[in-house]
């Protein structure tokens, strides 16, 4: 199933910021499908827990922490050493997304990153109320710089699995609805094009649905956080408000519910934390299962995309929100944080692919409220089939990093599409580069909806007439 295609060339230099599980991942992808100069590879990382698989390799590598006041005077030389045009792959964090973006536009250097990141402080900042601390702020950041600046070189913003791939399979699972549903539609070919078919689909919502399985070999002991990515990414998105865009079927909010003044209207927030905030989804394998609200940024960016009409009082948009099991490892760190009222814990550890088990990521969407009732796309892989398709990964890692990897194929190919976000691209191209490392990738509808076995024993308040409104999807 792995492939060693060679998809591109990065002719300058490539600056690698952050070398954790994501960017240990990242590296060996690179090295089997770009074609690059290896002398002119760089990593940037404030820890060298894993300096060893860069020194075996002679790529350079700098300990430093890229910082609000160093960032121009590091990263410039670097992506400018030499002929060629470089690339800033940034999979780090507490480092501004938009600054570091906004600098290789200037220097006509490629960009890609996971996720809008914020300078650090900014996620543990008392004196910022909700909505400053939101995705959907971030994501506006960038946006304005896009307005202000449009075209130019190339920047791929929040380019992971979830950031990232959701947004390819959401295409992807829409052309398989419509071909079901027996709707005759080319397929689009710009955005209002994708947004009319999901509205001539009768699709309601989105649910990027997703379920950890992994298991360690060990127990996780008491006063640690384990994850099978980047903890302390976890705990910032964790403790940022719950946040989901929100769908013209909506009929009701609940108390903790805020819109925002300003930007494109696709979202609302709630004043709790998206990881003490529970939703009832759907995943294949297991079935009906809790996920956690926890704010990404595919959640405002899909309901912004596919939005018919004035984004102000829209004709139609789907609700979208991710749904996040976690391994039980993380389920657990996560009861202990928060009966600490927020307080992290002091050991933090990503769970690598000889310390699990068994078990396996599935990601995908969960299509919901058209007349298949709900479709789910996606992606499942065993933590067994990420150690035979590459190194330095568990199941979690690959879905990433192998999407860094389309991500950055595809702006290779397209230079000078200026800031785009995961929805814009072309989604098939980006599967073909990514598949070989997604396991299983398939569809599966279901007839499960949020109000199956309820009421149960006891009263609830829920909405008998629209199954897949919000009020029966969120846990009371």
């Amino acid at each position: 199933m792995n492939s060693s295609r060679v998809h591109g060339t990065v002719t300058g230099p490539i600056v690698m910021v952050g070398f954790g599980s994501i960017g240990r991942g990242t590296l060996p992808l690179l090295e089997r499908h770009l074609e690059f100069d290896k002398s002119r590879f760089v990593v940037i990382d404030p820890v060298d827990t894993d300096r060893v698989l860069l020194d075996e390799r002679g790529i350079r590598y700098i300990q430093a922490a890229v910082t609000r006041e160093n960032y121009r005077e590091l990263l410039t030389p670097l992506l400018t050493a030499g002929e060629g045009q470089g690339f800033c792959v940034n999979l780090s964090v507490d480092t501004s997304s938009l600054d570091m973006m906004k600098l290789c536009r200037e220097l006509g250097a490629l960009y890609i990153d996971t996720v809008v990141e914020p300078w650090l402080g900014f996620y543990f900042d008392q004196s910022a109320d909700p909505a400053t601390r939101s995705n959907y702020r971030l994501r506006e950041s960038v946006l304005a710089e896009r307005r202000e600046n449009p075209g130019g070189t190339t920047a791929v913003s929040c380019c992971g699995a979830n950031p990232g791939m959701v947004s390819w399979f959401v295409k992807a699972a829409l052309v398989d609805l419509a071909r079901d549903l027996g709707i005759d539609a080319v397929e689009p070919t710009d955005r209002a094009g994708w947004a009319a078919l999901m509205q001539a689909t009768g699709v309601k919502g989105i649910h990027v649905a997703e379920r950890d399985t992994q298991r360690a070999r060990l127990p996780k002991p008491m006063n640690t956080f384990w994850n099978t990515w980047s903890v302390e990414g976890f705990i910032s998105e964790g403790l940022q408000p719950a946040e989901l865009g929100w769908g013209t079927h909506e009929t009701w909010k609940p108390e903790t519910a805020r819109e925002h003044e300003t930007g494109c209207k696709a979202a609302i927030y709630l004043l709790q934390p998206g990881a003490d905030t529970r939703v009832r989804t759907w995943c294949p394998t297991l079935g009906a299962q809790f996920g956690f609200l926890v704010t990404h940024n595919e959640a405002i960016s899909i309901a912004d995309y596919y939005t018919v009409g004035d984004p102000a009082a829209p004709e139609f948009r789907p609700t979208c929100h991710y749904a996040y099991h976690p391994c039980n490892d993380a389920v657990l760190s996560l009861h202990e944080m928060f009966g600490r009222a927020g307080e992290a814990q002091p050991v933090r550890h990503v769970l690598g692919e000889e310390e699990l088990v068994d078990g396996y990521d599935e990601l995908g969407v969960l299509l919901y409220g058209h007349g298949r009732n709900g479709y789910w796309y996606g992606s499942k892989l065993t933590v067994e089939e990420a150690r035979t398709l590459a190194p330095y990964q568990n199941a979690t890692g690959l879905q990433v990093s192998s999407a860094v990897l389309a991500g950055m194929v595809w702006a290779l190919e397209n230079p000078a599409e200026g800031i785009v976000e995961a929805d814009e691209m072309d989604f098939r191209r980006c599967l073909e580069v990514q598949t070989p490392y997604l396991g299983k990738l398939s569809g599966a509808y279901t007839d499960w909806t949020p109000l199956h076995g309820r009421p149960g024993f006891f009263p609830e308040d829920i909405d008998t007439l629209e199954p897949w409104s919000f009020r029966n999807i969120l846990v009371h």
